[in-house]
């Protein structure tokens, strides 16, 4: 038995990151493997790059769409799902654009770097749309402009809505479990600290030591559904 238990708990955040989908088959980025070992992220994943190209972009887009189509949720997201629907709050707040969350069952969930599954445009400064299709076939807006991935590239700043909305649940939660994060990425890697200062207990969930691990109360090393189910069952 893990030393944590979720159900001792009433105020839980799961803040996730790449390493939860890993055992769904999603590629990770940085990690061994990582999507960015293959892609430079200057030709496809950058504001410059998609005024350059927009078709070339959307062509790497469309690659990654059907990566993750074929990717189910795995335990972990099952269990995070199971806890929203069990305990009095649960809130998750992920780096991850895949969507697996949603798809095991949760509602309450912030994605700090936008959604694979969504698209806008910033001609016309449309609201983004859900649109599961793998690949996405109609690239233009009804104002004949590309339509862009709803996506936070390298370069691009944070939705304020999503970001302010994440760091309020953090400041109220009294148990904070990240998991699968590298802890490398800013801003998102400083935001479990905001927890932290209010007084949370802290848990990482790692197979690796990160650069925050020393700030968590407890230290998990292992696959994320083996932890989580520990915490959990």
């Amino acid at each position: 038995m893990a030393a944590v238990q979720l159900r001792n708990f009433e105020r839980v955040v799961f803040f996730t990151g790449a390493g939860i989908s890993a055992e769904s088959g999603v590629p990770t980025y940085r990690g061994k493997g990582g999507i960015w070992k293959e892609y430079d992220y200057g030709s496809c994943a950058c504001e410059d790059a998609f005024a350059r190209d927009p078709a070339h972009v959307w062509e790497f887009h469309n690659y990654r769409r059907e990566l993750v189509a074929n990717c189910a949720p795995n335990r972990g997201h099952e269990i995070i799902a199971e806890a929203e629907r069990t305990l009095d709050s649960v809130t998750i707040v992920t780096q991850n654009i895949d969507g697996l969350h949603q798809l095991a069952g949760s509602e309450a969930v912030h994605e700090l770097h936008g959604s694979l599954w969504r698209t806008r445009c910033d001609n016309c400064n449309t609201e983004p749309s859900l649109d599961r299709s793998a690949p996405l076939t109609e690239l233009r807006c009804s104002c004949g402009a590309y339509k862009r991935p709803d996506i936070v590239w390298f370069g691009d700043a944070l939705d304020h809505r999503t970001i302010e909305a994440a760091m309020a649940a953090l400041r109220r939660c009294d148990l904070l479990v990240s998991i699968g994060t590298s802890a490398v990425v800013y801003p998102a890697a400083e935001l479990p600290l905001l927890a932290k200062r209010a007084g949370a207990v802290l848990v990482e969930i790692n197979p690796e030591q990160t650069p925050l691990s020393d700030a968590y109360d407890h230290c998990m090393r292992g696959p994320a559904t083996e932890m989580l189910a520990q915490m959990w069952d």
